[in-house]
Parts: structure tokens; sequence; C-alpha cells
């Protein structure tokens, strides 16, 4: 009985398990047929007897946690130097996506960097739609504006671009029906 006592039957037996088998590290994760599943490397084991294994059967919460917060990392980086959106279905990921987006956006562009606008030095409407080059009164950096946000925001800037660019030519007669044509 007292053998018993010191060593249950039970706990040897998994102690072994433990033994034989720990996690060191996990390396990767993919989702097969919706199913997560983690590359791991085994403690006192060889690179080539990594395995995936499904997340559910893993009793290593706190590494692949560990993981997590770094692949979350990568991908951060990964989505700045790329802006690329990870190829894993997982709508956190895309949230964040638009979430950064925004917050670029409000990495003052045009007028949202709280500036006054100086002159517009050129137009562009490659994107589809007209959009001014803004020079902005004490910054060298001049940025794309939407027109229609220039029109209501900042008109006379955008009367004085136009007349700029207006030529006028004087006719002796007929003038009016030739501005009625141009039109």
């Amino acid at each position: 009985a007292g053998k018993k006592g010191t060593a249950p039957t039970a706990a040897p037996a998994e102690e072994e398990e433990e033994e034989e088998y720990v996690v060191e590290k996990v390396l990767e994760r993919r989702v097969v047929k919706g199913r997560v599943e983690f590359l791991l490397k085994w403690k006192g084991f060889p690179n080539e007897d990594n395995t995936w294994e499904p997340e559910e059967n893993l009793d290593c919460p706190d590494l692949i946690a560990e993981f997590m917060q770094k692949h979350k990392e990568k991908e951060e980086k990964k989505k700045e130097g790329k802006r690329k959106v990870s190829n894993e279905a997982s709508g956190d990921s895309e949230e964040r996506g638009s979430k950064r987006k925004k917050e670029e956006g409000e990495k003052a562009r045009g007028f949202g960097r709280g500036l006054q606008p100086e002159r517009i030095i050129g137009a562009t409407d490659s994107s589809g739609e007209l959009m001014f080059l803004m020079k902005w009164k004490n910054s060298d950096e001049a940025d794309l504006v939407p027109a229609k946000e220039a029109n209501v925001k900042c008109p006379q800037v955008v009367i004085s671009f136009y007349e700029e660019r207006l030529t006028w030519h004087s006719y002796p007669s007929g003038t009016e029906q030739r501005c009625e044509e141009k039109r």
C-alpha cells in the first residue's frame, strides 16, 4: 500500500508522456479545411521531427499565445511594408487593416493637416476624380486634395488657380456667342 501511495499508477505514465513530448516552440500556423494547425518543435528532438498538430490536441496555451503575438507583430510589419492583407480569412486582421488605413488618413493628409491652403500648383483626374495638388502655407510638402473639398474649403484658392490658367481672347464681335459655343 505504501508503494501505491507514493506513486499512483496513473501519474508515471502521464509524466513520461510529458517528458517524451514537450513542445519547445510553436514555429508556424496554418488553416487546413477550416482547422487550425500548428507546426511544433519538440524538446530534445531535431527539426526533422517537427510536426503539424491540430490546435485542439495541444496543451501549451502559453507557447501558442507567444507565437501568435510574434506572428501578429510580423504580420503588422509586413503589412506596413507591403500594405498586404494577410491571406488568412480572419476577420480581425482585415478589421485591423481598415483601422490602420483610417489612422493613416488621420496622419493628416490634405485638409486634415489643419494647414492653410496657399495655392493650387496642379490638378489631376487620374484617380477618376478631380484632385488638386495643394501647396500649404508654412509647409514644403504639397499633397492632393479632392477638388470638391477644395471648392468648399477654399473657393478663392480654386478660383485663382483657374484664373491663372485662363487665356482671354478678345474678339471684336460675337464674343457672347463664342462663349456659348465654347461651353
